[in-house]
């Protein structure tokens, strides 16, 4: 017997086709590309970064807006030469569906480039550089960490508040460090303060002894410095064994004393930092991630760790609004632009730039805990010069 195909049949098989096309892209899993340091200064930064993130996705058993996870993975080392490289490999190579990176800055700004040019979703769960936020914002880019200015302008009010009136800085002479200087630079003066000198070293070089013996014969009231991972544990040791704790009071934005605070030893106690995250915030929230973290982990939970589980959370924000469909970009974009993110750190929302706007905490080294004294500075909103979307 021939079938006849009538116009109407046709549109009908056409209808079910589409259907049954939606389903199926609705129940394939969610590719999330994972460009973070697994070896190198940062690596310990990028697993716990990853640690966040895969804790929140367990905690909605193993799915995102009702969709299965599948993560790959890409060492980034930290070296922007290699990021055009790494982060094609999961735009085009993996095809994911998100991009979640990275640590470096100057790595960052790559896959930003990348993420606007395919138009793949970004989210940046540590790299602070103010131009991802700012001249290169996008409606598919967001950030669930910090922007350098925010911690760093924060800190530089609280030098000043505390009598400081000259310091020297000192960082790594790359995008995070330099405008990390900028922002402390921006809030010190602005409060009455000078900044006599801006030292810098390349990345990731860890010999500081010429430096600090400049520093030593400045003679400043305080000194600002930019270090992370285990850059931050050799120069915090080598400041103190060079005996300018006490002449010359050590600030800096928290990352100088997260993560680092065990190998630092005796070296950081006392230090003041500031962050938008610290460690005995003591609230239902932060309590029951950290027990969690800890249960899966081993380890504590740091700032680097609460920003991969909000990088998830934001994430899960989006999809819940579009229906559990990543590829409905409008519907996912305008769910996480209008989230307010339940973060261990504090609930946030989200700026028109896509940064968080956030409590910035002054916290003090205890032990091995950075203890919350009180807040910086309330909201604090990056001021995204230049971003237009």
């Amino acid at each position: 017997m021939q079938i006849r195909f009538t116009p109407a049949r046709l549109a009908i098989a056409a209808a079910v086709f589409a259907l049954g096309s939606q389903a199926h892209a609705q129940n394939a899993p969610i590719k999330v590309g994972l460009m973070l340091p697994a070896t190198g200064t940062f690596a310990n930064l990028g697993t716990m970064i990853e640690n966040g993130f895969k804790l929140y996705v367990a905690e909605q058993g193993g799915k995102l807006g009702g969709q299965e996870v599948q993560y790959f993975k890409v060492d980034d080392e930290s070296d922007p030469a290699k990021a055009a490289d790494n982060v094609n490999k999961l735009i085009k190579r993996d095809q994911v569906d998100v991009l979640v990176g990275t640590v470096h800055s100057g790595v960052a700004q790559t896959m930003a480039k990348a993420a606007k040019e395919s138009n793949t979703l970004l989210i940046v769960p540590n790299a602070g550089a103010d131009v991802v936020t700012g001249p290169m914002c996008a409606k598919n880019i967001f950030r669930s960490s910090f922007s350098n200015w925010q911690p760093a302008y924060a800190m530089g009010k609280v030098a000043a508040e505390r009598g400081h009136k000259k310091v020297v800085t000192i960082t790594w002479n790359y995008a995070a460090g330099n405008e990390s200087v900028k922002g402390f630079t921006e809030g010190f003066e602005a409060a009455g303060g000078k900044v006599m000198q801006a030292l810098t070293l390349p990345f990731p070089n860890v010999e500081f002894q010429a430096l600090l013996t400049q520093i030593a014969a400045q003679k400043p009231d305080a000194v600002y410095a930019f270090f992370a991972g285990g850059g931050a544990v050799k120069f915090v040791k080598d400041y103190a064994a060079a005996g300018l704790m006490k002449s010359a009071p050590l600030y800096g934005p928290g990352f100088l004393t997260d993560g680092t605070l065990e190998a630092q030893g005796e070296s950081a106690q006392g230090m003041y930092t500031t962050l938008h995250y610290a460690d005995n915030l003591n609230t239902p929230r932060d309590n029951a991630f950290r027990l969690a973290f800890a249960k899966a982990y081993k380890v504590n939970a740091d700032v680097y760790a609460v920003q991969g589980y909000d990088a998830a959370q934001m994430l899960a924000a989006g999809l819940k609004a579009a229906g559990g469909d990543i590829k409905n970009r409008d519907k996912l974009v305008a769910g996480m632009e209008k989230a307010e993110i339940d973060s261990p750190r504090g609930k946030f929302k989200l700026s028109s730039a896509h940064n968080p706007v956030q409590d910035i905490y002054l916290r003090q080294v205890k032990g091995n805990l950075n203890e919350v004294k009180g807040v910086a500075v309330k909201a604090l909103a990056d001021p995204a010069k230049g971003c237009k979307m």
